[in-house]
């Protein structure tokens, strides 16, 4: 398979004001160097505690929050070298899914007009064209044409986010972020816009950045998953090695906190004790360490380097010290 993504050292910070002046006094480090990459066809799963930054990150690779520094290269091109002419033009190849359906669609348009809009704004096809667009997009994530004259309040939560699939698919992009996309939706909801998302990929071909905090959801829908701690990227394999053996001291305690279906066997949960950092003012060296239960004293000085402790033809990154020539001396 051939890249479809690559992320290098992505950062991004908001800077914080304060002040007579109104200077900027600190930064809030939302994302901190993040590398990854995605294949074609594939979708990688983002998984991590609320405010490590999973949504920033989706939205940074997007450009809908400006990166202060990194490389995002889709198709070959650096987004980050862009104009704003040219971004637009790419952005027919990326989309994103909103996490809040009720939010996401504006009350004022009709769901004709709520799909339609990205055919307008890119100039695509003549009017009557657009609108057979449409109704193939309503039938593709199974709503009737019948539903085009009515607004986002006639429906419910469900049928609201496939309107957003639909308008997402509308420019026949290859890469789409979807953030949290089921998480405001009734369990028994969720599973069908999972099923769909699921049989887009396999019929359209497309690349998913997937971001969730439920890692149910991440292991059924995500063929690699990532593992963000404070605005970092601290463990990333495929799905089957991360969820059949965890390697990061922080994911193993995500892991321990999965339900056991079955009532009478007793899973060992792992506590972290203390806070999460401030992202304003992380720890010094490995970000995690003031709430690892395996720390050592150079946890506290240096960041961890990427340590591949699978194959090479199956990567299973990790960032930390216990897999590196300090854990050994």
């Amino acid at each position: 398979m051939s890249t479809l993504l690559k992320v290098v050292d992505l950062k991004k910070y908001f800077p914080v004001r304060g002040g007579m002046f109104h200077r900027v006094v600190a930064h809030v480090k939302a994302v901190d160097g993040v590398s990854f990459e995605l294949e074609k066809g594939r979708t990688l799963g983002l998984v991590g505690e609320s405010g490590c930054g999973k949504s920033t990150l989706g939205r940074a690779v997007l450009r809908l929050h400006e990166p202060t520094s990194g490389q995002i290269i889709l198709n070959g091109d650096d987004l980050m070298k862009l104009d704003r002419e040219a971004l637009t033009a790419h952005r027919r190849q990326m989309q994103i899914i909103f996490q809040d359906p009720y939010a996401s669609l504006s009350p004022r348009r009709t769901i004709a007009q709520t799909i339609q809009e990205p055919l307008d704004v890119h100039k695509i096809g003549t009017p009557r064209e657009r609108e057979k667009k449409v109704e193939e997009l309503l039938d593709v994530v199974g709503l009737r044409k019948q539903v085009l004259s009515r607004y986002p309040h006639e429906f419910s939560g469900g049928q609201r986010q496939r309107i957003g699939i639909a308008r997402s698919l509308a420019l026949n992009p290859n890469f789409i972020v979807a953030d949290e996309p089921v998480s405001a939706l009734d369990v028994s909801v969720q599973s069908q816009v999972l099923n769909l998302i699921a049989r887009l990929q396999r019929e359209h071909g497309i690349s998913f950045l997937f971001i969730s905090h439920d890692l149910a959801v991440i292991q059924h829908v995500s063929d690699d998953v990532g593992v963000m701690y404070l605005g970092r990227l601290v463990e990333l394999a495929s799905a089957e090695d991360l969820y059949r053996e965890p390697r990061h001291p922080y994911t193993k305690a995500l892991m321990s906190a999965i339900p056991v279906p079955d009532p009478k066997k007793k899973s060992k949960r792992i506590i972290l004790g203390g806070d999460v950092p401030s992202p304003m003012d992380p720890p010094p060296g490995c970000p995690f360490h003031t709430r690892c239960p395996d720390a050592m004293p150079h946890c506290k000085k240096a960041v961890p380097p990427r340590v591949n402790v699978g194959t090479e033809d199956r990567p299973h990154f990790v960032d930390c010290h216990l897999f590196t020539e300090e854990a050994a001396t």
